[in-house]
């Protein structure tokens, strides 16, 4: 690959001509690593560590200015021209563009898919990890209750509206599994393990949405992606 980017300095690609994936196996990273594995993309996976402060090289930044997980770069994107790209709905919105697959080709369809997309970075992601910091992290040393509960009334309106959805279908846009079940269902992952606010949210009320979560998560790229990158 003649066209470089800052980024290889600090995590160099071993096989150029693949898509190349910075992450961690967190709900927004494994969104990206479960839609190439599902897509059947050839990509390199990098790790990039909180722990050591990644997100802040002057490398990632390069690649992200906004220095947050996943990002990747594409050398054979739109035209033939190498594509850095960062934002895991706007990436699952170009791999499935750019395989023709995951996305309904229908217009009504793409657009409904793209509002289900939308829901999840809008609410579903940022009220679950609000309630994950208030349950599991530091916030939950907070005596002032108020704000962990409201978290946790707002995200189980959430999955009411989930739950709502899939009565009578099988995935969120029907027979067809598409990128809004790649977004949405690790967040619900993580809720429930991870964050283990089940019995906070009274998940066990929600029994369409745990049926398609174990589909989900019965899924061979699925099972792939959540340990990507290692």
């Amino acid at each position: 690959m003649a066209w470089t980017h800052p980024i290889t300095a600090k995590w160099p690609a071993r096989h150029p001509d693949r898509i190349q994936l910075y992450s961690l196996p967190t709900p927004n990273g494994v969104k990206v690593s479960i839609a190439l594995e599902e897509l059947g993309l050839p990509y390199e996976a990098h790790k990039v560590s909180f722990e050591s402060n990644d997100q802040f090289s002057p490398e990632f930044l390069a690649l992200n200015p906004n220095n947050k997980i996943p990002a990747i770069i594409d050398p054979d994107g739109p035209d033939g021209q190498p594509l850095a790209l960062w934002e895991s709905g706007a990436i699952l919105v170009y791999l499935a563009e750019k395989t023709g697959r995951l996305l309904p080709r229908d217009a009504a369809a793409r657009y409904e898919t793209l509002q289900w997309l939308m829901w999840q970075m809008g609410g579903l992601g940022p009220m679950f990890g609000q309630l994950g910091f208030f349950h599991r992290f530091a916030g939950r040393d907070y005596e002032d209750k108020r704000p962990r509960d409201r978290y946790v009334a707002e995200s189980r309106r959430l999955l009411g509206v989930l739950e709502q959805r899939l009565t009578e279908r099988t995935w969120i846009m029907g027979p067809d599994y598409t990128i809004a079940d790649v977004a949405v269902f690790p967040w619900v992952r993580n809720l429930v393990g991870f964050y283990g606010a089940g019995d906070l949210v009274g998940f066990s009320d929600f029994v369409q949405i745990q049926r398609a979560l174990a589909a989900f998560e019965g899924r061979a790229p699925v099972q792939r992606g959540l340990q990507t990158p290692t």
